[in-house]
């Protein structure tokens, strides 16, 4: 949950709005979702000792699962986007944070 609020509030730092998190669909949960202008960014935060090993950590399961999910949250709350996007929010032990924006394509 840490690495949660951590990446939260980087998009609110970049101007999104956090419109739901630990959101539940049929398709799965999905770690965070923002509104960022036209943009829902659906985004998968993974936490681990080193940076790089968090963005090792979603594999191409995860990826399939959190495309899933994200159709999933759209057709459930019968949302629109001009556009979406599928983010890893990577988090090191210290802290640090990365973002990979379009880095799912499952």
């Amino acid at each position: 949950r840490a690495a949660e609020t951590i990446a939260a509030e980087r998009y609110r730092a970049l101007g999104g709005s956090i419109l739901e998190q630990r959101a539940r669909t049929a398709g799965g949960e999905i770690d965070l979702v923002v509104r960022l202008g036209d943009t829902i960014v659906f985004v998968e935060v993974k936490a681990r000792r080193r940076l790089a090993d968090a963005v090792e950590a979603v594999d191409g399961r995860g990826q399939a699962r959190l495309s899933r999910a994200a159709a999933a949250w759209l057709a459930e709350r019968a949302a629109t986007a001009a556009e979406m996007r599928l983010d890893v929010a990577a988090v090191g032990g210290d802290g640090g944070l990365e973002i990979f924006e379009d880095a799912i394509w499952g």
